[in-house]
């Protein structure tokens, strides 16, 4: 079984999930980056999401994930805005073919939760198996709180991480 973790990460939050999933199922890990560079400034990010949101508009990526064939199972990472994806893990949803492929989606939020990412997500996955989401609390920008997952929270992390995997019979 070959596993592929994507993950889209602004402040390290979702990527510290991302290597926490990685340490204990193995398998290539991948960041989307879109080919325009994104606003540093959180509220300016989320109001540019916003737009894109209801222009329906997917910004081009930079990463390229070759034989993408080759996996059956693709954990798919990213921080909830406007109780959304981020537009540019729409886009990597809608250039790659998921049909006979396992999705596990992960997220991280600053306290309203995964929204509507796993019907986004099953949506553009078509009759891939879509298996219960993990739900982080992370950092709130908002309040100026950028890189929650590390020290103490990033050890309670983990052990979510790993009764998720176990729960969802990912872990031997």
């Amino acid at each position: 079984m070959k596993t592929l973790i994507v993950y889209y990460s602004r402040t390290g939050n979702t990527q510290a999930v991302a290597e926490l999933i990685h340490v204990q199922v193995g398998g290539d890990l991948v960041a989307l980056e879109t080919q325009e560079k994104r606003p540093t400034n959180y509220r300016t990010e989320v109001d540019l999401n916003a737009r894109e949101q209801l222009q329906n508009q997917l910004p081009p990526l930079k990463t390229n994930i070759p034989d993408f064939e080759q996996y059956d199972r693709i954990f798919i990472g990213a921080p909830t805005w406007n109780m959304a994806l981020p537009q540019a893990v729409l886009t990597f949803l809608a250039t790659y073919d998921f049909t006979d492929k396992t999705i596990i989606p992960f997220n991280t939020h600053g306290g309203y939760g995964a929204g509507q990412m796993v019907a986004q997500i099953q949506a553009a996955v078509g009759d891939a198996l879509v298996l219960p989401i993990l739900s982080v609390a992370s950092g709130q920008e908002t309040n100026g709180q950028l890189l929650a997952i590390e020290g103490p929270t990033k050890a309670a992390v983990a052990k979510e991480v790993t009764t998720w995997l176990q729960k969802s019979g990912l872990l031997a």
